[in-house]
């Protein structure tokens, strides 16, 4: 029967302009809830054949590997990612306020295009950190877990209540987490 406790939170194609474009950089995210909690998540990229997962206390593992966040320390070195608004979507003006402010201080930013691979990219130490505005849960549940298994911080960007609501997000190591996060708060 239906466990009412219990939700997945699935996105068979996260990364779809991509996934159209014939762009190989997409991946299918699903998360599982219990009780508002995500206690088990999965991001796979089946062009890589990368299957990034945690459960909740467990770790989080790239295929048969247990994976951490980059323990870099200076910002200067560190690649970041982030989303920007396309098409009619709101939020372009604060998105090029908050690069402004990121991208002199850093080694880079990048723009992948799939919320759930820049998380799980981020809890690999392959990216630094990561933030974004305006998403859906489908596209961020399986990571959340993902990057916080791996080590990760992640906050709101504009409220306490969890991202998985609000939809926006900053996340990255404990040695940079503050740093990053006030520079993009303080628009």
């Amino acid at each position: 029967g239906k466990d009412p406790t219990r939700r997945w939170i699935v996105d068979p194609l996260d990364g779809t302009s991509n996934f159209l474009h014939g762009i190989p950089h997409w991946a299918i995210s699903i998360g599982l809830e219990y009780k508002k909690d995500i206690i088990s998540g999965i991001i796979y990229d089946p062009i890589k054949d990368e299957m990034f997962t945690a459960e909740k206390g467990q770790g989080a593992w790239l295929n048969d590997r247990r994976i951490r966040v980059s323990d870099r320390a200076n910002m200067i070195e560190m690649l970041f990612a982030t989303g920007m608004p396309f098409g009619e979507k709101q939020g372009l003006d604060t998105t090029l306020s908050e690069l402004a402010r990121v991208m002199p201080k850093c080694a880079g930013v990048r723009r992948h295009g799939a919320a759930a691979l820049d998380l799980a990219y981020v809890a690999a130490g392959r990216l630094d950190g990561y933030w974004e505005r305006n998403l859906n849960a489908w596209d961020i549940a399986a990571g959340l877990l993902i990057a916080r298994e791996s080590g990760a911080l992640i906050e709101s960007l504009d409220s306490m209540r969890s991202p998985l609501e609000t939809g926006n997000l900053v996340c990255a190591n404990n040695k940079i987490f503050n740093n990053l996060s006030a520079l993009l708060r303080d628009s």
